[in-house]
């Protein structure tokens, strides 16, 4: 980049930052949320569940160890190291500063090249510590990214208020088999945006995953399955009305279910309770959860709806709690195998603390 192009960005409260663009020079809007996280960009900005946002990272030095090898794939086989899917998946990333000369073995071009590739605006040179101060006290807003000062239309559309997961996952069913094909673990993995990670873990503990359409139904399905995998995802999780209903019929198989992040929000929905919207979510990989009467763990977040453990049903009890806020962070059922986590066991950008879920859910099937 050899010139500085003045972007803005206008909140849904009338506030506005002023800063430069990076990526591509352009106009964007959503639903601005802040992470905490330190590294990981580049997993982070292909996490699904970032679909519809705008991603403000709080560290400062972002971009300083560039891009590796990527290969813009939507198809559902495109599993990709170090990128949790095949696109960039926020609508746009505003920074404090931008790290033009980047340095990794495994890079292959810049932050900066890679968003204006991708068709990506990028913001930097904005009090990144105020903004995330307006969000923790108004709580999360939508907001949009103008290249015009002067420009006061502000027709937002909420994403939440959209079926975000179907427009981020599988439109079809895809299988994806491990090296070893005597496998008999089966999985059917409901695809609501899910991480590549997520299928990596369980490729790598030798189980086969059959990944399907977050409304597939379970009980009318083709494929023969061991247990059923609900993945994370985007949006409000009352949005995901089939993927509720269906999973609520599913529990009469009384075969092993998990649940990651949005995927436990669905499960808890399904089981009877209420979720609600957070008022700035959980979005790093430092956040500390503890599992009730055992350890506590630092975990990878990404979520901005909880479920609600006053309206469990008595026999689902809750099983994590966030340290920081005392929001929930996992669900169970009492006498059957169905478990859910709000937090993200494979990773990828975060700590791996918690895989042991994986083999925790592979051992009931």
């Amino acid at each position: 980049m050899t010139q500085k192009q003045k972007v803005y960005l206008r909140l849904a409260n009338g506030k506005i930052f002023t800063g430069y663009s990076f990526g591509k020079y352009g106009e964007t809007d959503g639903e601005v949320v802040f992470t905490t996280g330190m590294t990981g960009y580049p997993e982070s900005l292909t996490d699904p569940s970032y679909s519809g946002q705008i991603l403000v990272f709080t560290y400062p030095l972002i971009g300083n160890y560039g891009i590796p090898r990527f290969q813009r794939d939507n198809s559902a086989k495109a599993v990709q190291d170090s990128f949790e899917s095949g696109k960039i998946q926020v609508r746009a990333v505003i920074i404090s500063n931008y790290s033009f000369d980047y340095s990794h073995f495994d890079a292959v071009q810049s932050l900066d090249k890679w968003l204006e590739d991708n068709d990506i605006p990028g913001m930097y040179g904005i009090d990144t510590r105020e903004l995330t101060k307006v969000l923790r006290t108004t709580g999360v807003m939508l907001g949009k990214i103008t290249t015009q000062p002067d420009d006061e239309t502000f027709n937002v559309i909420d994403p939440n208020e959209t079926y975000l997961a179907g427009e981020v996952g599988v439109k079809e069913p895809v299988v994806y088999s491990p090296k070893e094909n005597d496998t008999k673990k089966k999985i059917l993995l409901i695809d609501c945006g899910v991480k590549n990670n997520i299928i990596r873990n369980f490729l790598k503990r030798g189980a086969e995953v059959i990944r399907v359409p977050y409304d597939y139904n379970p009980l009318n399905s083709n494929f023969d399955f061991n247990g059923i995998f609900v993945s994370n995802g985007p949006g409000d999780p009352k949005m995901c009305r089939a993927t509720i209903e269906n999973l609520r019929s599913s529990f009469e198989l009384n075969i092993p279910i998990f649940g990651i992040c949005l995927g436990s929000q669905i499960l808890g929905l399904s089981a009877g309770a209420d979720t609600y919207k957070l008022k700035f979510g959980h979005r790093s990989q430092n956040q500390p959860c503890i599992e009730i009467g055992g350890h506590c763990y630092i975990t990878s977040q990404n979520h901005g709806y909880a479920v609600d453990t006053k309206t469990l049903p008595d026999d689902w009890s809750e099983w994590f709690i966030n340290n920081n806020d005392g929001t929930n962070e996992g669900v169970k059922h009492k006498t059957k195998p169905f478990f859910a986590v709000q937090f993200h066991p494979e990773s990828s950008p975060g700590p791996n603390d918690t895989g042991w879920l994986f083999d925790k859910f592979l051992d009931l099937i």
